[in-house]
């Protein structure tokens, strides 16, 4: 199964994707999607929605895997980080994948074995979980650590009891 990965952002998404087969792990690619501060939202979305449709178009997925959203204190920092998932969200329906939408901590707990793991030790497992890589960008490697999380949960979810 091919996996993308995808942490939302409206100045920065990432995104990674691995190919899970049975316990083994392959990274296919990473990276992020930018949008310009200084342009128009309505545009920054558009470019985003554009650079996630390219994203997929190159890669021939199976499933998507989105990190939920958190809420922090600036009520329109929530807002736009809402809309951009949004956006996110879009682009893996409109390519008829799967999604699966993960928590934070759930992430976390899965990659490192604690919930409240700080960003760089995600990215040092990431990297440990993908032998060879090297991830650039905290987002990148959170959307990498989103589409292991998922190849884990859904592979033992196939499981039998």
């Amino acid at each position: 199964m091919i996996i993308l990965g995808l942490d939302p952002g409206l100045a920065a998404t990432g995104w990674g994707v691995i190919e899970s087969t049975g316990n083994r792990l392959r990274h296919l690619g990473h990276g992020t999607v930018k949008t310009a501060a200084n342009t128009p939202l309505a545009d920054r979305l558009a470019s985003l929605y554009a650079g996630l449709e390219a994203v997929i178009a190159a890669h021939a997925c199976d499933a998507a895997a989105v990190e939920e959203v958190f809420v922090n204190s600036n009520p329109q920092s929530t807002l736009k980080l809402g809309q951009a998932r949004g956006v996110v969200l879009l682009s893996a329906a409109r390519a008829g994948l799967p999604v699966a939408e993960y928590a934070t901590r759930l992430v976390k707990k899965a990659i490192v074995g604690i919930g409240s793991a700080e960003k760089a030790q995600v990215h040092a497992m990431v990297e440990r979980l993908l032998p060879g890589t090297k991830v650039s960008g905290s987002d990148a490697a959170d959307a990498l650590a989103v589409a292991i999380t998922h190849a884990h949960l859904a592979s033992s979810a196939r499981m039998p009891a």
